[in-house]
């Protein structure tokens, strides 16, 4: 399952897989010793074909998506990983997937095992793409026009439905990312008392990604990479290839279940020569075990590839057996003004960066409304609403702590304490 979910483009297309799992909206579904096929039901009137290759693995499916590989195709590989009779085991295919499986075969004879890639054939699905989320940028830009000129006050008295259908346009333009944040901010609006503040910061990165977008050919490879994130334009694994290796420090974990019961983990690494601070990102189906062989306070000996873009940078540990040892504390911690200074440095190189990592050192934590961490010099940060402060009272008996935490939207959202040389999850 995890081999599966590692082959998703985004989150947002392994969340829309678990939902497609339904057998009931699949037919003809099997798999033999190479394939899985399938037809699933989608809005269109005939059913998607698809079918995968496990021995590259490559995918097909019908659908209209341009990402590779589409919902469809993890749903499916998804069914058949779990094993529980859905895909039954069949030594025929279903002759849309012999089809496609013979005409790859013939194209690999034809051409040789060392068939270079068509270069004309990228670059064209490239301006193709590129043209598609251009138009979606100009339709964006006038809207968020329209937004300013109505006024922030008129914003917040739009339904749900007037950002859910901006952030639709948005998807169907190849912006998934920037539809999420559009959509998220219907519920935000209402629900936040600092929301005209949070609407218009918004606002503002969402309109300089735009911009940003139309000047993509001038910056930097590392900002371009911040810009696809947001952007919600994946890359595939094969581009992330800047390595380095270290001895990283496990110091926070960050589990979330969505609606389809999809299990994500945030683990963030900080390396012991480097001192760079990276974040894995994994996922797992219910039931299943995530494919992260971390514990909190532990340090692992290996190498990880970084994702283009600015820190702290996404990451991926290529050893598949890394040397593992217990270590001792949080190795990093600052006091709150050098933790902010570096925030606002990532900042100043990715505007649209939404969680920071902080590592704070012998901060007290003081309840009340709100609940603060507050530094020996007296500089103070104010905790996620969210925060068990009762847990974090207990546990620091009173006494200095150091706290790692993500910084979000300002608040801080605690994910680990030291406590006798040891970490332990908030």
């Amino acid at each position: 399952m995890a081999q599966v979910l590692a082959h998703a483009p985004d989150t947002s297309s392994a969340k829309a897989a678990r939902g497609l799992t339904n057998p009931r909206t699949w037919s003809d579904l099997g798999s033999n010793d190479s394939l899985v096929w399938g037809k699933c039901q989608g809005s269109a009137r005939a059913p998607y074909q698809v079918t995968v290759d496990l021995t590259e693995p490559a995918f097909r499916c019908t659908c209209p998506s341009r990402k590779l590989p589409c919902k469809h195709s993890l749903a499916l590989l998804v069914m058949w990983a779990t094993n529980d009779g859905a895909v039954a085991d069949i030594e025929a295919a279903e002759p849309f997937a012999a089809d496609w499986a013979a005409q790859r075969a013939g194209r690999k004879a034809a051409a040789g095992t060392d068939r270079a890639p068509d270069p004309e054939g990228q670059a064209r699905r490239l301006a193709e793409r590129e043209s598609l989320m251009s138009a979606g940028m100009d339709d964006f830009e006038r809207w968020l026009h329209d937004i300013v000129r109505q006024g922030l006050a008129s914003a917040r008295r739009q339904p749900p439905s007037f950002w859910d259908a901006a952030g639709a346009r948005l998807v169907d333009a190849q912006l998934s990312g920037l539809g999420a944040r559009v959509r998220a901010m219907g519920g935000d609006i209402h629900a936040r008392d600092d929301w005209a503040p949070h609407l218009l910061g918004e606002l503002g990165r969402w309109y300089l990604a735009v911009r940003a977008w139309r000047r993509r050919d001038d910056i930097d490879d590392a900002t371009m990479g911040d810009l696809r994130t947001v952007l919600g334009w994946p890359r595939r694994r094969d581009d992330i290839g800047d390595r380095v290796a270290d001895r990283w420090w496990v110091v926070g974990l960050s589990q979330q279940e969505d609606d389809n019961s999809l299990l994500s983990q945030r683990t963030w690494l900080h390396g012991e020569r480097t001192g760079e601070t990276v974040m894995l990102l994994d996922f797992a189906a219910a039931g299943q075990a995530l494919k992260v062989a971390h514990v909190l306070g532990s340090i692992v000996a290996g190498e990880v590839a970084r994702y283009p873009g600015g820190g702290p940078r996404r990451a991926l540990l290529t050893d598949e057996e890394p040397k593992i040892t217990q270590g001792a504390g949080l190795p990093h911690a600052t006091d709150v003004s050098p933790a902010l200074d570096q925030a606002a440095h990532w900042l100043a190189g990715n505007p649209w960066l939404r969680r920071i990592p902080m590592a704070l050192g012998d901060v007290t934590v003081i309840p009340g409304d709100p609940p603060l961490l507050v530094d020996r010099h007296g500089a103070a940060l104010t905790l996620a609403p969210e925060t068990d402060i009762w847990q974090l009272l207990a546990l620091a008996g009173g006494h200095p702590v150091r706290v790692f935490g993500e910084w979000v939207d300002e608040r801080l959202h605690p994910l680990s304490v030291e406590i006798d040389d040891r970490l332990v999850s908030l």
